[in-house]
């Protein structure tokens, strides 16, 4: 069985993945504890910035070094290395190097519109309304960014047709642009349709990050795709963003709709205002005679919305987006697509309902 002289070695030599020096060096190993009678290694480290790729790849390399040398089961904790011993190797000033926080970004006469798209429930079509929504703002001439916050359900990379990663620019990651619309997403740091298994905390780190990292540069809208219901994550942006706008998006279905009031009241909850509501899959118009199918109800956003206190925003037909094979976005619709003037009608009014005064 390993001894604590053996795990303070292998582990030792290992690297912080943000600093690129050995844990030896940077003091990075907190505590080991071995139980013999079970072989299994505890560990507690202390790394320069917590969150994300290099944590989860890290916690990895540590658990297989350490089975590969005789343990049988790996525990492994994780802290923030002290600003003072970061700046010790980066050569930064630790007081001008603090995280930036949401409050300070909102508190810098930021002109930064901050608008949630939120559900009660999955499968009604949010993320869809997400992107099209974002892209229709930057028809309208604004800067606008994307936020993929549906960490276990991202979608919208693939939805708009993104294959390439986020630039870096030296300690700032660079969104990806594409449509006008600058886009950050869980998918850019996991391999291919991975799952992502990570507890509330971890989560919660990496949408800070998104916020704080990320070079956004210069925008009018900062829009977030929410996870459905009212989970860790949702509850997150709802604290980070004590200012954020909430558009809910739900189906004519009166279960959806019922379930979608939930959503709608965590933004109250949490002092949120509600932009509005949009109904999507609304009915289906036949190309040959006109007729519309109310296929799952009629009315159900414009109850919700009754029921908010709050403007329904437009009502979206089920339709397939014209599809151009030379610049392929598989759920982006084109301007003269019939739900594509309705998004742009959408973002007007999102546009006038949040013009400053």
């Amino acid at each position: 069985m390993l001894t604590v002289e053996q795990v303070n070695e292998l582990v030792g030599n290992l690297k912080d993945p943000i600093l690129d020096v050995p844990f030896k060096d940077t003091g990075g190993i907190v505590n080991i504890t071995i139980k013999e009678e079970i072989e299994h290694v505890s560990v507690k480290i202390a790394m320069a910035k917590l969150g994300g790729k290099p944590q989860l790849d890290l916690q990895m390399a540590i658990v297989e070094t350490l089975k590969e040398n005789g343990a049988n089961t790996v525990g492994i904790r994780f802290e923030e290395l002290d600003s003072e011993t970061v700046a010790k190797f980066t050569g930064d000033d630790p007081a001008e190097d603090q995280p930036q926080t949401i409050e300070g970004l909102l508190s810098k006469g930021n002109p930064v519109e901050f608008i949630a798209i939120a559900s009660g429930k999955g499968g009604v079509g949010k993320s869809t309304v997400a992107v099209n929504l974002a892209v229709a703002l930057a028809r309208e001439g604004k800067k606008v960014g994307l936020i993929d916050a549906d960490i276990y359900g991202f979608s919208v990379p693939d939805m708009m047709g993104i294959d390439n990663k986020p630039g870096i620019e030296g300690k700032s990651v660079k969104p990806v642009e594409r449509h006008g619309v600058k886009v950050m997403s869980m998918a850019f740091f996991v391999e291919e349709n991975a799952p992502v298994i990570w507890r509330g905390p971890m989560l919660g780190k990496m949408l800070t990050n998104f916020f704080t990292d990320v070079k956004w540069g210069d925008l009018d809208y900062l829009l977030l795709d929410l996870p459905p219901g009212t989970g860790d994550v949702a509850l997150d942006v709802h604290t980070m963003l004590p200012s954020s706008k909430e558009i809910i998006v739900t189906t004519p279905h009166p279960t959806a709709a019922f379930v979608a009031a939930r959503a709608g009241a965590m933004a109250k909850h949490t002092e949120h205002s509600i932009l509005g509501v949009i109904e999507n899959m609304s009915y289906f118009e036949s190309k040959e005679t006109g007729n519309k199918e109310y296929i799952f109800g009629k009315d159900g956003g414009k109850k919700l919305a009754d029921e908010l206190n709050a403007d329904l925003l437009g009502q979206l037909p089920l339709a397939q987006p014209t599809w151009d094979p030379k610049d392929f976005s598989p759920s982006i619709y084109q301007p003269d697509d019939q739900l594509g003037e309705i998004y742009q009608q959408i973002a007007q009014k999102v546009i006038t309902k949040t013009m400053k005064k």
